[in-house]
């Protein structure tokens, strides 16, 4: 696997990391510097894209912990046909994200404030998390923020075995490298069906 971004959201998410640069001036929304943000927030992100070809038009996608918008933005300028959502804790990074969605503009990204254990179940067909947390707490969120067997997956590190997998649940890696970041790993959990 290789993550590609495409060309036609090119110019989009340029504008993104200008405004990203813009905003973190005055609200340190990121320590990452300038030079690393495209690889780090957008081109690890791209390795999900080929996971969204199953999902029909309409389908609800939920980023958990979105931040900045990673990897909601890249998600929803590709699939402008889905409802993506980025929820997060943090009012003052959700608030560049609807300001980076008004302005890019991409209509069919919302956001949602809140804890996750907190929030009503979102009842969503699709769900990824990058650097939010171990396993254990993004299955705890994904079983109340997902439909029963919908998809979740994780960005991690090599490290990732480290990580206990919850009970009831299968783990499956699909491991990746970024030009300068190195090796990366997109962890795919899938719930055990229920037997009757």
């Amino acid at each position: 696997m290789e993550p590609r971004l495409p060309s036609a959201i090119t110019a989009p998410l340029g504008r993104f990391l200008v405004l990203l640069d813009k905003w973190n001036r005055t609200h340190a929304l990121t320590a990452l510097p300038p030079g690393e943000r495209r690889e780090e927030l957008l081109l690890d992100v791209a390795i999900l894209l080929p996971t969204l070809n199953v999902l029909p038009a309409g389908a609800k996608v939920v980023d958990l912990g979105t931040g900045m918008g990673t990897p909601a933005v890249v998600l929803a300028l590709a699939r402008p046909d889905l409802q993506v959502f980025g929820v997060d804790a943090s009012a003052k990074k959700l608030a560049f994200l609807k300001q980076a969605a008004m302005e890019l503009p991409i209509p069919n990204l919302k956001t949602v404030h809140g804890r996750l254990e907190d929030l009503p179940p979102l009842a969503a067909d699709w769900g990824a998390a990058k650097a939010v947390g171990p396993l254990k707490s993004l299955v705890a969120w994904w079983s109340r923020h997902g439909r029963p067997g919908a998809p979740f997956y994780a960005l991690k590190g090599p490290d990732w075995e480290t990580e206990s997998v919850p009970e009831g649940w299968t783990a499956i890696p699909h491991p990746y490298v970024l030009p300068t970041r190195g090796q990366r790993v997109l962890v795919e959990l899938r719930q055990h069906p229920i037997e009757t």
